[in-house]
């Protein structure tokens, strides 16, 4: 598919994300925490995120990872260990009041994470070349937004960039350059100021020193900040209560079937009606580890709790509604056991079997339809016009096996020790080896093709289904077992907590090698979106269990992954699927496939899922030309 416009279109090597990924658990302690990549670099405790930086992309190579490590650095130890998220909770409510509410927040950053950097240099010593690289950028930025700023008469901005400039400064003489008489009053007070930053002990201290600043540059600026070089998440550095729980967690979150709500205010007058409330009823039917425990999940909203407050009665106790007499019973003793929550959805997924990032995928395999005359027809002439490399292929590879078969066993440079070792004192360079087994006649391999049926191959299935044909044909004829299977996720009913992907096996393992298979393949068409690394890492499970000695997977796709929830991390889960099936002994191979020139960015992409491991055709009707060494390749490799 032609892109026109793209918003955001900062591609991430998916090895960074996933090193990046492994040094936050580990400077963490903690595998709950994550990373990710953003406009600015920050802490987010309330989700357990760590948040990178696109300020160090299109830099080289030796600085991107520079960068991004001292981001994470800053983060994962700096602020999680050496930042009092309650100073900082007590610094923002200061600034309801100030009008540079912006410059407040970058400041702290800025001179917080000068306090932190030295605390974490000193805790690791090895990071203090991370650091010199980030400090060396981040001047020659700042400088230049300076000099931009002053340009502009964006005083705010400027100053902000001076202090930075000053706070980092490798000299005492720092050049300040010359704003207004209000401003260049103050800069000896600023200047002054700042030496504070470098006796800081805690966050407290930075706290201290900027509301000490921002008093009197509150009078003297006019204006707040206009760009956002840092961040400061308010509601990322929540308090929690010393259970680890806040308040908010007990309250309810899941939400009433019906949102209805009386007109009626509640008062003294009503009739009360005593009604008998037995255990077991139409809401409460459904089996759990919960024992006399009671949902409600629907009814109208009354102001009971509200206004309407009534007197306690002695009839009010919830025990009260429960008596029996003391018996053995049969059942479960669930005395030992706390109630849990019932869990209405039952699609999501509670294990990493497929990803985090594919927890709630569901996988549904459709069943096939009888092929019909046109699809038959159509399959038979998509069969003729392969017709040239199928035979090809077979008779290479039959020559190929006769030839393994009826080569000399004896005679050999390795293998088993022969009885005749009379050469060895005859010959120059005696042989004296041979080799017991014989060579099989049969291929020992199985091969999957997942076809992405994503809405953007609209364009290409039709030529995409030739390969396939090619693809089946040419190893029914070898007599290699192989499955094909479409996939894709259906976006319509796809929710945060619930994504239907399907997968439709056009050609199985059971029914590869038989002569009538094939015209199914017609039945392959364009649907929605494509969730590459939840297909790769089902197919693999549907490999490993196959008794074959080589197994090989390839995907057929027109783009990068693109589903419900998966833009931002598709890239790396695939890639992270990808590993996992090479680790089990499966070979993956991706054919990238697009009738216009392939762009940069896109090759970038296939090359962070894929590796060296992806083959490009650009020109979709040459695909069985492509396929036909692919194939041969990889049959020698089994033999």
């Amino acid at each position: 598919m032609q892109r026109f416009i793209q918003f955001n279109d900062e591609k991430v090597d998916s090895m960074i994300v996933m090193e990046m990924a492994d040094l936050v658990t580990t400077l963490t302690r903690n595998p709950e925490y994550e990373v990710d990549f953003g406009v600015h670099s920050y802490l987010d405790q309330s989700i357990k995120k760590i948040y990178v930086s696109h300020f160090w992309n299109h830099r080289p190579q030796h600085l991107l990872i520079d960068g991004i490590k001292s981001d994470v650095f800053l983060r994962a130890i700096g602020n999680l260990k050496y930042t009092d998220p309650q100073q900082i909770q007590r610094y923002i409510k200061s600034l309801d009041n100030m009008n540079l509410k912006s410059f407040a927040k970058q400041l702290f950053i800025v001179t917080e994470d000068l306090r932190i950097e030295e605390l974490i240099k000193k805790e690791r010593p090895g990071t203090k070349k991370v650091f010199y690289h980030r400090k060396k950028v981040y001047q020659k930025h700042f400088q230049s937004q300076l000099n931009v700023n002053l340009v502009k008469s964006v005083f705010t901005d400027a100053l902000f960039n001076n202090i930075y400039l000053l706070l980092h400064s490798e000299t005492p003489i720092e050049t300040i350059p010359h704003y207004n008489e209000s401003i260049d009053l103050v800069i000896p007070y600023v200047r002054n100021t700042i030496s504070k930053f470098f006796e800081t002990k805690s966050t407290m201290d930075t706290v201290s020193v900027c509301l000490e600043m921002l008093e009197v540059l509150d009078e003297v600026l006019e204006e707040d900040m206009l760009n956002e070089y840092f961040h400061l998440p308010e509601k990322g550095f929540a308090l929690e209560e010393e259970n680890g729980l806040t308040f908010d967690d007990l309250k309810r979150k899941d939400p009433l079937q019906n949102c209805d709500v009386m007109d009626k205010k509640a008062n003294d007058d009503e009739e009360i009606m005593n009604e008998e409330l037995r255990t077991w009823h139409r809401e409460t039917s459904e089996l759990s580890n919960s024992y006399l425990q009671f949902d409600l999940d629907q009814g109208t909203g009354t102001d009971l709790l509200g206004e309407g407050v009534r007197e306690g009665e002695t009839g009010d106790q919830a025990l009260a509604i429960v008596q029996g007499s003391v018996q053995k019973t049969s059942r479960n003793d669930y005395s030992k056991l706390e109630a849990k929550e019932q869990k209405r959805n039952k699609t999501g997924r509670n294990d990493n079997e497929f990803g985090k990032e594919n927890r709630f995928a569901h996988p549904i395999f459709l069943s096939l339809d009888n092929p019909n005359n046109e699809e038959i027809k159509q399959y038979h002439l998509y069969k003729k016009e392969i017709s040239t490399y199928q035979k090809k292929l077979k008779k290479l590879i039959e020559k190929t096996l006769e030839h393994k078969r009826i080569a000399p066993r004896n005679d050999l440079q390795f293998g088993r020790l022969s009885k005749k070792l009379l050469p060895y004192f005859t010959d120059t360079n005696p042989r004296l080896f041979y080799k017991k087994q014989e060579p099989t006649s049969e291929i020992d391999a199985a091969f999957a093709l997942l076809v992405d049926c994503s809405a953007s191959m609209y364009d290409k299935m039709e030529q995409t289904k030739l390969g396939i044909t090619l693809f089946h044909e040419a190893l029914k004829s070898v007599k290699v077992s192989h499955e094909v299977v479409g996939f894709w996720e259906d976006t319509s009913d796809a929710t945060k907590e619930y994504q239907p992907n399907y997968f439709k096996p056009v050609i199985d393992f059971q029914t590869s090698l038989l002569g009538f298979s094939g015209p199914e393949i017609m039945q392959l068409k364009p649907e929605e979106d494509n969730r590459d690394g939840f297909a790769i890492r089902l197919m693999t499970n549907r490999l490993i269990t196959r008794m074959e000695k080589q197994k090989f997977l390839l995907v057929f796709s027109d783009g990068e992954p693109a589903a419900f929830g998966y833009e931002q991390n598709g890239i790396v889960d695939t890639h992270e699927a990808v590993l996992q099936a090479r680790k089990k002994g499966i070979e993956v191979f991706n054919i990238f496939l697009s009738n216009t020139d392939i762009e940069e960015s896109q090759k970038k992409v296939l090359q962070d899922i894929y590796g060296n491991f992806s083959i490009l055709v650009s020109n979709i009707p040459e695909l069985p030309n492509v396929l036909f060494p692919i194939l041969k390749k990889l049959l020698y490799k089994s033999i």
